[in-house]
């Protein structure tokens, strides 16, 4: 057997290749999970951190429960989340935010596409209505989410595994991990914020006609996206 090489980092070292992490493969394994959630929120920019929020909280979590448990008891974790559990957890907290969608839209009293609702009255709700569904959509099923993203592994994260294993210490890797998740939340949370969630609001404003179709097709994404993770047929 070749031997590991023990491998060291620092906080800020942690942090920085977060940020390169972020920058680039995060951003596209994220976007079929939240383009969906965004594109049935009336939040827009300023309510993005509603779904933002429970998602990247989840993702600090995972990666600093990894780090800190490879501090603590070494290398077996990275054989731990090769495990098909893994998916298991994203692929589930996936479908779960898709029926909370439709939870919160069903008991969120008349829908859009009421009877007697006009064009100009709907609009205007959409710009003033502030319904469950869009500020949250089950914060508790995105931070699962969030922290399902990140129990994938990578090469990064699988630096960050071997960095806090050579450390033998808890303590040690756990900061390892909330650097390396600080960095990697930053860069997408913001391209989400400003730009999805905008891109989202504009789809839902000019497709205001088919409100509940569009809600519909973004829960079935959901689903369709959540069972392909679980059984493996796809990989964030």
């Amino acid at each position: 057997m070749i031997p590991i090489e023990p491998v060291s980092l620092s906080f800020g070292a942690a942090l920085l290749l977060g940020l390169s992490f972020g920058a680039g493969p995060c951003n596209i394994a994220c976007l079929p999970y939240l383009g969906p959630v965004f594109t049935t929120s009336d939040n827009g920019i300023r309510g993005a951190w509603r779904t933002l929020l429970p998602f990247s909280l989840g993702r600090i979590s995972g990666y600093t429960m990894l780090a800190g448990a490879a501090g603590w008891a070494g290398l077996w974790v990275e054989d731990l989340i090769a495990g098909p559990w893994v998916r298991w957890i994203l692929g589930g907290a996936t479908i779960l935010v898709a029926l909370s969608i439709l939870w919160r839209r069903d008991s969120g009293g008349c829908k859009s596409a009421c009877p007697t609702a006009t064009p100009v009255i709907i609009e205007n709700r959409l710009a003033l209505e502030s319904r469950p569904i869009g500020r949250s959509s089950l914060p508790g099923s995105l931070y699962l989410m969030g922290f399902g993203m990140a129990l994938n592994p990578c090469a990064p994260l699988t630096t960050i595994i071997l960095a806090a294993a050579t450390s033998a210490s808890l303590l040690a890797g756990a900061s390892l991990g909330i650097g390396f998740a600080l960095g990697a939340v930053a860069l997408p949370s913001l391209i989400f914020a400003f730009g999805v969630a905008h891109f989202g609001h504009q789809i839902r404003f000019h497709l205001a006609h088919h409100r509940t179709a569009l809600e519909n097709t973004s829960v079935g994404l959901l689903v369709m996206i959540g069972s392909a993770t679980a059984f493996g047929w796809i990989t964030p």
